[in-house]
């Protein structure tokens, strides 16, 4: 009847639980999860995961974003590196320098920032080609990039 499976299964589901920064709340620092966030509140400072980010209606981040997908309704200044998709909702207010595979704005969206898509061929993580594009030689009359 009572057994100690609970915290192990509780350990392991703490990475697929979303982490929610509440409106009203302020955070000044980095913030590192291997979970999702929901973003309500502001944050000043960095934010690093390999899962999703949701920046609300009333969400600001003002630092640099890392993670692999992001869906902004909210603001967000600063440095967005994102290794999959970036959708911007018709609220959205985005300034900085963003770099992501994929982009999906909404009409009504503010977008001011510089805008780099890497496709598969490129490394998000540190913007340079990969080994093999470095080495690979272009044949006679070939344009390169």
């Amino acid at each position: 009847m009572f057994s100690d499976k609970k915290t192990g299964r509780m350990a392991s589901d703490t990475t697929s639980q979303q982490n929610t920064i509440a409106k009203g709340t302020v955070i000044t620092g980095d913030i590192i999860s291997e979970g999702d966030f929901r973003i309500e509140g502001t944050i000043q400072g960095n934010v690093k995961t390999p899962g999703k980010v949701v920046i609300g209606k009333t969400g600001i981040i003002n630092g640099t974003l890392k993670s692999a997908n992001a869906d902004i309704e909210g603001k967000f200044t600063g440095k967005l590196m994102l290794s999959d998709t970036l959708s911007l909702k018709s609220s959205a207010h985005v300034e900085g320098e963003v770099m992501v595979g994929k982009l999906a704005v909404e009409p009504g969206a503010d977008f001011n920032a510089t805008c780099s898509m890497k496709g598969a061929l490129k490394d998000i993580n540190n913007g340079n080609p990969t080994a093999q594009q470095q080495t690979q030689k272009p044949e006679k009359g070939q344009i390169t990039q």
